[in-house]
């Protein structure tokens, strides 16, 4: 299944990555794999849709959260998306601190980086004045500082969607003030 929100926007629902479970390190903790898994892609993956021909993203908390958590309920997902990624993620420190506190785990999150998942490419102070104008723009919206420093990163880098599960507050913020942000997020549920 697809979904598109504001023309780039992608959604895989869990039918398509059989094969792809990312499980099987101790603890019940996925195995972090470095990206580009392509070559082990299973027949009739997303892949052979033509819909990743090369992934690039910024990764949000809420991916890296259902990625690290085996019992969220975007696990699946999230390990898929994983599976296809071409080069190492995109994120923001924000993000890190709020993944380690989701999960619980600083160890896992600094193996998410040390594996070549996610690489943290922000330097909130190169972005001072451009963050407090995001926040002053969406502040009807109360958005913490991980959002801001992903709207922030996606005007930054126009050609990578962010991946997020956060679809109540990315569907109304804007990048470059008018421009929808584009984004790959988990299936809905009815």
């Amino acid at each position: 299944m697809v979904g598109v929100h504001g023309g780039e926007n992608r959604c895989f629902s869990e039918q398509n990555h059989s094969g792809s479970t990312g499980e099987g390190s101790e603890g019940g903790r996925p195995a972090v794999s470095a990206p580009g898994g392509k070559s082990r892609r299973a027949r009739g993956s997303v892949d052979a849709e033509g819909l990743f021909e090369e992934m690039n993203g910024i990764a949000d908390t809420g991916f890296l959260v259902a990625f690290g958590n085996r019992n969220d309920q975007y696990h699946d997902w999230a390990v898929h998306i994983a599976y296809e990624v071409s080069e190492p993620l995109l994120t923001c420190e924000a993000v890190l601190e709020e993944t380690a506190f989701h999960l619980g785990d600083s160890r896992l999150v600094l193996d998410f980086v040390r594996t070549g998942l996610i690489t943290p490419s922000f330097v909130l102070a190169e972005h001072l004045s451009q963050i407090a104008e995001l926040a002053r723009r969406h502040q009807d919206r109360r958005p913490d500082l991980a959002d801001l420093c992903l709207v922030r990163m996606s005007e930054v880098h126009p050609k990578h969607s962010v991946i997020t599960t956060d679809l109540a507050d990315f569907r109304v913020y804007r990048r470059n003030r008018r421009e929808a942000i584009p984004l790959i997020y988990p299936p809905t549920r009815s």
